[in-house]
């Protein structure tokens, strides 16, 4: 009993030093931005640090494991969403992820970085408080397939609402958000199930990024021509994807390599294929952040976006190492070696929509990839591919 009191109390003093390292600072870098902390993004940040460390302890890791920069980028997006980790159902989750930081003709240089995703719900919290002229986000509808279902009606400015009648059976064909606008109006924005097949294919796109299909053994020492028959050979899946309907691509053999279990897996696949329709929808709703550095940080976490785009890639990595007062062990200094050769580590925190796992792609294949507003565009080199959701 005493050792465990002992062990709590050692617990909590370094994570009383872990927030009193970082909250001055992105307290300072969110004033910069012009926005000054509310009680509430500061609870956000204490629960993404609590959520953070306990997932790094969870997998034999510290806040010295990971690269300083990231964290503090990350920290400040919560606090700029304002998506809150302790919230049930979990408005954000994280997970670890090696990146390569090589600068040309230099030697590998692996990193540690700490990743963050938005579930669905915490997407339907962004929109209630950053909807243009919405007033309330009410619960969204899984339509099944035996469900009795009509469309809204429109007769000039006049709505027929929707009616539905749920069943419980059958696969969940479509979603309905009932959203209340400051007018008083009920607006229904619905996304069909095929509709996610765009999402796979942009998935499987990304997966086959740097695929050589054995061609070359990797695609950075391809010749010209051997780059060109990859390519061929891509654009071949890729006409041949567009062909296939939802369900079809995920239940082929041919394209199970390059699709991630959590997409394809009996427990998850549903899972994901509700959770696309969710944000197919909540994405393409007007909102209004009022500040723009909060605005780019929502375009950074993007569902289809956050794929190819690794911000903290972008920036100089800091070199200051912050001292929590503990000696690295021989299970860290283990799994810091593991993690040289693989992609990502199993993620203790999880989104509720079963999270997708880090494909086997991801060791030789970081993209060469985007940045955050279609007319901004910044070049990244790292040598793993980039996780598709």
């Amino acid at each position: 009993m005493a050792h465990e009191l002992a062990e709590n109390k050692i617990y909590g003093n370094r994570l009383t030093k872990i927030n009193d390292t970082f909250m001055p600072q992105v307290e300072s870098q969110l004033l910069s931005n012009g926005i000054n902390m509310t009680e509430y993004q500061k609870q956000c940040v204490i629960s993404a640090i609590q959520g953070i460390n306990t997932m790094l302890t969870n997998s034999n890791l510290s806040i010295n494991d990971v690269d300083s920069t990231n964290m503090t980028e990350t920290l400040m997006t919560i606090a700029a969403l304002q998506v809150n980790a302790s919230a049930i159902p979990r408005e954000v989750y994280f997970q670890t992820r090696n990146v390569n930081r090589k600068q040309f003709g230099q030697s590998d240089n692996w990193v540690k970085v700490i990743e963050m995703g938005i579930e669905g719900d915490g997407n339907d919290a962004i929109l209630s408080k950053f909807g243009r002229n919405v007033k309330h986000v009410h619960r969204h509808w899984e339509v099944r397939e035996e469900d009795h279902f009509s469309y809204p009606g429109y007769k000039g400015l006049s709505v027929t609402d929707p009616e539905w009648g749920p069943t419980g059976k059958g696969k969940v064909v479509r979603v309905v958000y009932p959203i209340e606008m400051s007018d008083g109006t009920i607006e229904y924005h619905i996304a069909e199930r095929e509709d996610v097949v765009k999402n796979l294919i942009a998935h499987i796109n990304q997966n086959l990024m740097n695929e050589t299909f054995g061609i070359a053994k990797k695609k950075k020492d391809a010749s010209y021509q051997q780059k060109q028959e990859i390519d061929n050979k891509k654009q071949e899946i890729m006409n041949n994807l567009k062909t296939m309907s939802l369900d079809d691509i995920l239940d082929s053999q041919e394209y199970q390599s390059y699709i991630s279990p959590a997409w394809k897996s009996p427990q998850s696949r549903e899972s994901m294929i509700v959770r696309k329709m969710r944000n197919n929808i909540v994405k393409k709703i007007p909102k209004n952040f009022e500040n723009a550095y909060v605005a780019m940080q929502y375009q950074s976490q993007d569902d289809e976006v956050v794929k190819s785009v690794r911000k903290d890639v972008t920036e100089q990595t800091a070199q200051e190492v912050f001292d929590f007062d503990e000696e690295p062990s021989e299970a860290t200094q283990e799994t810091m070696k593991h993690d040289k050769e693989t992609t990502a580590d199993t993620t203790i925190i999880v989104p509720e929509e079963v999270k997708e796992p880090v494909t086997s792609h991801e060791k030789d294949n970081e993209p060469t990839q985007t940045a955050f507003f279609d007319d901004l565009t910044t070049n990244i080199t790292s040598d793993t591919d980039g996780r598709g959701f």
